[in-house]
């Protein structure tokens, strides 16, 4: 405040990224109870705020109303719109805000619920309903980890963590061994690696690694070894997809249960598929691309559980093996991957096509669209969803292993470069929600 009074502009940016970066220290001290329904709405709306969740926030709104409300309540419905209700859970919103006291007798203020209980009662038309108030803060989407695979020389154990805020890679921890080609999900806020190589053998063990420890753990191993599978979680169950051993390729799928500890073997792929891309849209799991050993695939099927049964669903314009795969908004992304020649011409392996092209799968018209294309052609590269944005991390241009790492604007239809990665990579990328492990968060920020 004394900055802003005095016209000190580089000391008004200082305190202002100070308080967004110690947001929750700073709303526990009497200085923030003081501060004006200005001060208040400058820091509400910025994206910075170093918060786990917009609940956080409300409750700080909360705290500084309450402090004055005589003064403060013909504020409130105005500051409250700058709190990202649509993120809050309807349970919360139920609880805390409708029935409020500063809340309940104020129009704006009920509208800002309506809205919000839209978003969540009305799933099929979110992206009708986006606003500033559905996209989230830099702090609140995640932690974007890589892990694994080959760098410019060999096998990296390494997992380095991204921050939206900083728009910054920083080293977490280290894989417990070397893996390549594997597979890497979250399951109940724990990472799990599965498959892959050590370069001498494929793999049929399975890894965990405990965000609240920072400790490695083995789970069951798979029935099968397999290289270059694809694996997701669909009703608290793992489902491992496919792959090959270095000698056959597989149509096998098998399914972990956590509650048994247990791998079983579920209804198989109709083709053999090794570098398939694995992802999770309206309760389905869909295998997408991949290699039969005679050639790549453009062919996508998706398995019903309730059915046990895989459905051919409409083939992509492009034949893709190790193809990167994500879900967005509703619809289903496959980026680049490569396309062998034909496996009848000794240097087959010589001559691929790697591809910088993007196509979207939408569910309702089971069609595929071309979509803007990344910066560069590769195969091999992570993909995951960072709040509002497709992240593409790293993958193989036929040269080396990438430090690139782009993001897709599903709005603006186009990509742009975020903070490269320390190394090359062609590893496995996931998103953790919301990590509270105190010696992890130091990590994370203090680097």
């Amino acid at each position: 405040m004394f900055a802003d009074t005095q016209g000190c502009s580089e000391l008004v940016e200082y305190a202002h990224a100070y308080t967004t970066k110690h947001f929750i220290e700073v709303t526990k001290n009497e200085e923030f109870l003081l501060l004006s329904a200005n001060e208040v709405s400058k820091l509400l709306e910025s994206e910075d705020l170093n918060v786990p969740s917009e609940e956080t926030i409300f409750h700080a709104l909360v705290t500084w109303l309450e402090h004055d409300p005589e003064n403060r309540s013909k504020d409130a419905s105005q500051l409250l719109g700058l709190v990202k209700l649509p993120l809050l859970s309807p349970a919360f919103i139920v609880d805390n805000i409708e029935s409020n006291e500063m809340f309940k007798d104020q129009r704006m203020a009920q509208e800002l619920v309506m809205e919000a209980l839209k978003y969540h009662l009305l799933p099929e038309r979110r992206p009708l309903l986006q606003t500033g108030r559905t996209k989230p803060r830099k702090a609140t989407v995640g932690t974007l980890l890589v892990l694994g695979g080959m760098d410019a020389i060999d096998g990296t154990t390494f997992i380095d963590a991204f921050s939206l805020r900083d728009n910054a890679w920083r080293y977490l921890a280290a894989m417990s061994s070397k893996r390549l080609g594997f597979a890497a999900v979250v399951l109940d806020r724990k990472l799990i690696v599965a498959g892959g190589t050590d370069g001498l053998r494929t793999l049929n063990t399975v890894e965990c690694f405990d965000f609240s420890t920072l400790t490695w753990s083995t789970l069951p191993p798979m029935n099968v070894h397999r290289l270059g599978l694809g694996m997701a979680v669909l009703g608290g169950f793992l489902y491992a997809v496919g792959g090959y051993d270095g000698d056959c390729f597989f149509n096998a799928v098998e399914r972990w249960d956590p509650g048994t500890g247990h791998w079983s073997s579920i209804c198989p792929m109709s083709v053999q598929r090794a570098g398939v891309g694995v992802a999770v849209l309206n309760d389905k799991l869909y295998a997408v691309g991949g290699d039969d050993i005679s050639s790549c695939l453009n062919t996508v099927e998706c398995y019903d559980p309730h059915t046990n049964k895989w459905t051919p669903c409409a083939p992509m314009s492009k034949r893709r093996g190790w193809v990167g795969v994500g879900v967005m908004n509703g619809c289903l992304y496959a980026l680049g991957g490569v396309d062998y020649t034909s496996r009848t011409n000794p240097n087959w392996y010589l001559e691929p096509s790697r591809f910088d092209c993007v196509e979207r799968y939408d569910p309702k018209t089971d069609t595929w669209t071309m979509v803007a294309p990344m910066s560069v052609p590769r195969s091999r590269v992570g993909v995951c969803v960072l709040g509002d944005r497709l992240m593409a991390v790293g993958g193989y241009d036929g040269q080396q292993s990438l430090t690139l790492v782009e993001a897709y604007d599903p709005h603006l239809i186009e990509w742009e470069p975020v903070a490269s990665l320390k190394v090359g990579r062609r590893g496995r990328c996931v998103v953790v929600k919301n990590l509270t492990n105190n010696i992890l968060n130091n990590i994370l920020n203090d680097q």
